[in-house]
């Protein structure tokens, strides 16, 4: 039957309820328990041999199945689910009539009744009176089961991937599975906090909207303020503010939060996302690996009850110590080329399109390192893994390397293929700083993704003093696809962003 038609119908019921003096969508609603508290209140009185209580339970309506003078239903919150029991006697024929014509899977209901157990064992509500409280006029999907690889397997009927995203309600309504993604993304945010906040972390808030955005090598959003009369970015980062707090005293901090980033949209990216920041005075990128590999894998034993995960058919050790290798090491290994063989732009270019590589037209050395090179790697880095040290020119907020001034103490780590952070030995001299910024200027082209604003006020809050720190971000959203086994992005993501429909 068409969707349409359906709709109809249930207009139809809704009208003659209406009709009938019943209001389809009532103001107050009576709720003694929830349907877990239901169950655990009948398991008690069983083991104490009383009779089971009196209660009125609120549910969606899962299942019906008339027989005659009784019939039997499932209703569902967020605890759980219950089976309602209805009779003629208990109810009258009015109700029971009306329940039979005009209740549809999806509705809201309310039923009272004393608690018991079927003959077929089942933990149900003997209805003494049942209500609407709120009519589901568009039907949900269907919810089948199929058979794969020897077990039943639920599936929801929407047959469009995307149409899930668009009506995440409907999609959470349908799929407990869904639901669950994003209980184990709260348990995980609730988890990154204890961590934090168990080792003397702030937890603080930055500006969304800020006059000149940082931190970051992305291209913004832009908005404007009609009473300041001027553009404003939001955010790409944490990092410029947050580092301003360490120069007000505050030795460890760190922020969770939206960031905004105006770039393709893929599997693993989205324009909004989560990120996770901190920074800690007196640490260097050692201090910083080691905190972040204790943070990983405590917070995947709190939420998954495990250190091991599994991830698209890999089984993935996230207990430290992880290992730690070079950004050279790790490029010669994997695509045969030590780019410290061809230290100009154009050399190395030459090598990498000779291994079929792709390059990109007048991009700097550190960029074919980073997207060319490091491109290649990623893929092959299923164990948790921190890459360390890159190029100076793709890192204007990273201290250089003592004995190398091509190169800054900054990682990347990587799990499942993925990469999950990123993190500095933060650069706290803002003559060098200045410096920085002027040279990417210089190297990029206005327009380009790649470059970084200068930010006066940030160069002037380090001129009161910054103390040596370290700092680190990481998207959220990709660590959550890595606790619950989501290869895109837009599974984690409650309202992913999608192309606007014709």
């Amino acid at each position: 039957m068409e969707l349409a038609e359906l709709e109809r119908q249930r207009v139809e019921k809704l009208e003659r309820l209406r009709a009938e003096g019943i209001t389809p969508y009532p103001r107050r609603v009576k709720r003694t328990h929830t349907i877990a508290q239901a169950l655990a209140a009948l398991k008690a009185a069983e083991e104490s041999g009383a009779q089971g209580p009196q209660v009125a339970v609120t549910g969606r309506l899962r299942s019906m199945r008339v027989m005659g003078k009784i019939a039997f239903a499932h209703i569902e919150d967020g605890s759980g689910a219950i089976q309602l029991f209805l009779r003629i006697q208990n109810v009258g024929q009015e109700t029971y009539e009306m329940f039979k014509r005009d209740f549809d899977l999806g509705d809201f209901v309310g039923a009272e009744g004393a608690l018991t157990r079927t003959r077929t064992g089942e933990s149900s509500v003997l209805v003494e009176r049942v209500d609407m409280l709120s009519k589901s006029v568009s039907p949900l999907p269907v919810i089948k089961e199929k058979e794969e690889d020897g077990e039943r397997v639920r599936y929801s009927a929407f047959s469009d991937i995307e149409e899930r995203y668009r009506q995440r309600y409907a999609d959470l309504a349908s799929n407990p599975e869904v639901r669950e993604i994003f209980r184990v993304r709260a348990r995980t945010l609730s988890a990154l906090r204890r961590f934090f906040d168990e080792h003397d972390f702030l937890q603080v808030e930055t500006p969304i909207l800020q006059p000149i955005y940082g931190g970051a090598a992305a291209r913004p959003f832009v908005t404007y303020h009609q009473q300041l009369h001027q553009d404003l970015y939001l955010r790409i980062s944490f990092e410029l503010y947050l580092k301003r707090l360490l120069v007000g005293m505050y030795d460890r901090v760190y922020e969770i939060g939206r960031d905004f980033r105006n770039e393709g949209i893929s599997p693993k990216h989205n324009p909004e996302f989560t990120q996770l920041e901190f920074y800690a005075a007196y640490w260097d990128y050692g201090d910083v690996m080691t905190f972040c590999e204790q943070m990983v894998a405590t917070v995947a034993k709190e939420v998954t009850g495990s250190p091991v995960v599994h991830y698209q058919g890999h089984e993935i050790d996230l207990r430290p110590p992880w290992r730690r290798v070079t950004l050279r090491d790790i490029s010669l290994e994997v695509t045969g080329i030590d780019y410290f063989q061809y230290p100009t732009a154009e050399a190395l270019a030459a090598a990498m399109q000779a291994q079929g590589l792709p390059t990109k037209p007048g991009a700097t050395w550190g960029y074919l390192i980073d997207k060319g090179l490091l491109g290649a790697v990623e893929p092959t880095l299923t164990q948790p893994t921190f890459v360390m040290d890159y190029p100076r020119d793709i890192s204007p907020l990273a201290k250089t390397k003592p004995n190398d001034p091509t190169h800054v103490e900054r990682f990347e780590f990587f799990i499942a293929g993925l990469e999950m952070g990123n993190a500095f030995t933060e650069l706290n001299d803002p003559f060098d700083q200045e410096q920085r910024f002027l040279e990417m200027g210089r190297l990029y082209a206005p327009d380009n993704e790649e470059a970084h604003p200068m930010d006066d006020d940030y160069l002037r809050a380090m001129k009161y003093g910054m103390p040596p720190n370290g700092g680190f971000g990481m998207g959220v959203d990709r660590l959550v696809m890595l606790l619950t086994d989501q290869s895109t992005i837009r599974e984690v993501i409650l309202f992913p962003q999608l192309r606007a429909k014709e």
